[in-house]
């Protein structure tokens, strides 16, 4: 009797790529960036049904059981259902979305929205992030539909939509969760497969969007000593928040157990200010940028902690350092002072997976299998739907297999080698989950 690794067999590159092609073609019209592009993701799932349906229930034409899920129009999510012989056994791989991040053509060396093939290469947008990865779960769930392998675990694949921005709730993952038509994968471990590099991610970072309006003194710049400049008061008082924020948020020691590749950090990434001549110091400006928080720490505490930083700042902002025998922040004579504020964005946490859960042991086992070697990683990069789902009871363990180095960047690609060895550790994962609880049962035998 074959076992499920030779039934499912390799990955059918053929069919790959032939589905690949139809979804990047669609890439244009899936990008997200509210409120000028809307992705319309039912033009994905139109091509996963394609070649689902005929293996469904719904044309009865096999066993795959199929949820098309809509909460907005024209952006719908899909469930599909391989079933399993034994009530509560169960995995699922989730997280493959249907959304891409814009791409202008003018700055690539391809055209992003069509399929292109350079050897081994698959180029185009969402090939990585992670229209590849919805090609290659839909073709797994294919093969399963075509060869009706008898398993005791029930496997499910849910493609979501509107994973690149959360601007627009109650589209996706989160909806999903909301009605309960997730809530049976949590009786498994529940593989998020939107990460890069064939490994298993095993940490994330939350995230903190912060602004800092800086209010000064405007007046010409050959009379310094009558202006209060918040050009070199952002600068100071940033280095002073930064400072107190290392102090208080240090490298953690289960840093080094999750691999992480930085600390928590926090620093700006942008600066405006109104204009205004050379010869002119400016009334106030603004300097944003984020805090990537490592998930032992709690992204309100950190909140609140800049928050009184920015607040004891204000009132000895006299005793902040200056910059040259002229500057100052307060101009007693005037009853002037210069100001800081700070406001947030919306922030999120990150995520530590379960390093004991059988998810985590499987993919791992999986991957050196098939990758020939395994090395979990941790980044402060975020997902932060991945924390909602383990703050709701899931198993969650994360892997992909596209590129970290072309992630959301201009001339995406992945790999189809890359992608053949992810097929083959998902056959591995569904097969050490079988083999498990066929030792549950003999041992549960013996005991008897």
């Amino acid at each position: 009797m074959a076992t499920v690794k030779q039934t499912l067999g390799d990955l059918n590159k053929e069919l790959f790529i032939t589905l690949l092609r139809k979804l990047i073609g669609e890439s244009k019209y899936v990008q997200n960036n509210p409120p000028e592009l809307i992705p319309e993701e039912d033009r994905i799932v139109n091509h996963v049904l394609d070649i689902l349906l005929p293996y469904s229930t719904t044309t009865g034409g096999g066993p795959l059981v199929i949820n098309h899920v809509t909460y907005k129009p024209k952006r719908g999510n899909l469930i599909v259902e391989y079933p399993g012989t034994q009530p509560g056994n169960i995995l699922s791989f989730v997280g493959m979305h249907m959304d891409v991040v814009t791409a202008n053509p003018c700055d690539w060396e391809f055209d992003p929205f069509s399929l292109s093939i350079d050897g081994d290469k698959l180029r185009g947008r969402g090939t990585t992030d992670c229209l590849g990865h919805v090609a290659l779960v839909a073709e797994l769930m294919r093969r399963l539909g075509e060869t009706k392998p008898q398993l005791k675990s029930t496997v499910v694949a849910v493609f979501i939509a509107s994973e690149e921005n959360s601007s627009i709730p109650g589209v996706g993952v989160d909806a999903l969760v909301k009605d309960g038509l997730l809530d049976k994968l949590k009786q498994g471990p529940l593989f998020w497969i939107d990460t890069a590099d064939k490994q298993p991610c095993i940490g994330t970072g939350g995230s903190i969007p912060w602004k800092l309006h800086v209010t000064g003194k405007l007046f010409h710049s050959g009379l310094a000593h009558k202006a209060i400049n918040p050009l070199e008061l952002a600068m100071e008082a940033l280095k002073e928040i930064q400072s107190r924020f290392y102090r208080d948020f240090p490298a953690h020691p289960k840093e080094q157990v999750y691999e992480f590749a930085t600390p928590s950090t926090m620093k700006p990434t942008q600066w405006f200010y109104p204009g205004g001549g050379i010869n002119q110091i400016p009334a106030e400006c603004t300097v944003s940028g984020d805090v990537r928080l490592t998930p032992f720490y709690s992204v309100s505490d950190a909140m609140k902690k800049l928050q009184e930083y920015v607040d004891d700042i204000n009132s000895n902002i006299d005793k902040l350092d200056c910059r040259g025998p002229v500057s100052k922040y307060v101009l007693p004579d005037e009853n002037l002072r210069g100001r800081i504020t700070i406001s947030f964005d919306e922030a999120s946490s990150g995520v530590a997976c379960d390093l004991n859960s059988r998810g985590f042991h499987v993919l791992c086992k999986a991957t050196e299998e098939e990758v020939g070697h395994v090395k979990p990683y941790s980044i402060t990069g975020t997902l932060p739907l991945i924390r909602d789902l383990q703050d709701e009871g899931f198993d969650v363990q994360t892997s992909g297999y596209g590129l970290m180095a072309t992630y959301h960047a201009k001339n995406e690609y992945c790999l189809l080698s890359d992608m053949c060895q992810g097929y083959r550790v998902f056959a591995s994962v569904i097969s050490q989950l079988e083999d498990r609880y066929e030792i549950i049962i003999a041992r549960s035998v013996e005991a008897l």
